[in-house]
């Protein structure tokens, strides 16, 4: 991640364009809180990348340069923030070097294989922060008033950064094929609801696109079996990659929330409970009065949420009650959604998952 320094993490003073004394040293609103919590995500190295006009010359002496950086370092490190390298170009933009940004000659070392450039992020406030994404191969979060078309994202807010960067680190694909089923899966865990299943099984598409919606997952699932035997393997095979993806989506698991529900649908009462602390289990209290919703085998929804919760390493307790048998599963998967989203959500700054162990 790298990240532009004056109008970025600092003010920049408008009219001398330099922070050359403490009293010019001022944080951008909410800079330090979501750079605190970003810090505490495993997945990148935090670079700072900046332009010091002439820095060292007369118009811009080291003394009056050094006080106010180590004063915004210093305040960052206390907060947990702590910067792999800094990148700091003297020169002006008439020289022409590349180690201006948007140059990348000071950070050749990051432009190798073992770093994932086109999943990292250059943060900035300038068009020139947005073209050295672009110059790296990386994704762009430009701050300010007047939208870039080629950023990832455009915001004032870091706040908005900061749940923009979660949710794109919270992102897994995963496939699986065997003789008998062919399934791919893409989970966006802080996402918007967005979900585009297909199955060949009309209701169990039904069933998780409530899921998903209900979850706030972004996902799309594409699944092919062998259907003219029956239902079996391709709904078995669905709950072990939704449960793999989605582990894969929560990394480490750390600074979510790990528990979470109760959901009634019209007559039905579902209550789903969640524990995503790696230890799988399924406790089922649920007894269909239908053999078939649709073209779905009530019979089956059992073995998905188990071969789901063992995939995912969870513990899953789910029971319902109710005279529709439709309502009923609707308020199943709708709690189960609901109840994933009370889990993976993010507490701030919560380190590693909530446990008197300290690990799980």
């Amino acid at each position: 991640m790298f990240i532009d320094r004056d109008g970025t993490i600092i003010v920049e003073p408008p009219v001398t364009k330099q922070v050359d004394s403490l009293d010019k040293v001022e944080f951008i609103p909410g800079a330090i809180t979501a750079l605190a919590s970003i810090a505490t995500l495993k997945d990148f190295e935090i670079v700072m990348v900046t332009n010091q006009d002439g820095l060292g010359t007369p118009s811009f002496p080291e003394c009056d340069f050094w006080p106010a950086q180590n004063l915004v370092m210093t305040t960052l490190r206390n907060e947990g923030v702590y910067f792999a390298n800094v990148c700091i170009d003297r020169s002006f933009p008439e020289d022409n070097l590349s180690t201006r940004k948007p140059g990348t000659g000071m950070l050749t070392r990051y432009m190798t294989e073992e770093y994932d450039l086109a999943n990292s992020f250059v943060i900035g406030d300038r068009i020139t922060d947005v073209q050295l994404a672009e110059n790296l191969g990386c994704k762009a979060v430009f701050l300010g008033d007047t939208p870039c078309s080629q950023a990832a994202l455009n915001t004032t807010s870091w706040r908005e950064i900061e749940s923009f960067i979660y949710g794109q680190t919270r992102y897994a694909e995963y496939a699986r094929t065997t003789t008998e089923t062919s399934i791919t899966c893409k989970v966006g865990l802080y996402g918007s609801g967005k979900c585009s299943i297909s199955t060949g099984i009309g209701f169990f598409d039904h069933m998780l696109t409530l899921l998903g919606a209900h979850a706030g997952f972004d996902l799309t699932i594409e699944g092919v079996g062998d259907l003219h035997v029956d239902e079996h393997h391709l709904v078995e095979d669905v709950g072990i990659v939704l449960g793999e993806v989605i582990r894969q989506a929560l990394r480490d698991r750390s600074g979510i929330a790990r528990f979470g529900f109760v959901l009634p649908m019209d007559e039905a009462l579902a209550q789903v409970a969640f524990d995503l602390a790696a230890r799988p289990h399924l406790e089922w209290n649920v007894d269909f009065k239908r053999e078939m919703l649709g073209t779905m085998p009530t019979e089956m929804f059992k073995h998905f949420f188990r071969s789901f919760a063992d995939s995912l390493r969870c513990a899953l307790h789910i029971s319902v009650e109710g005279e529709n048998e439709h309502h009923k599963a609707e308020a199943i998967f709708k709690g189960v959604g609901r109840a994933l989203r009370s889990a993976v959500a993010r507490v701030r700054d919560q380190k590693g998952i909530p446990s008197t162990k300290g690990v799980l």
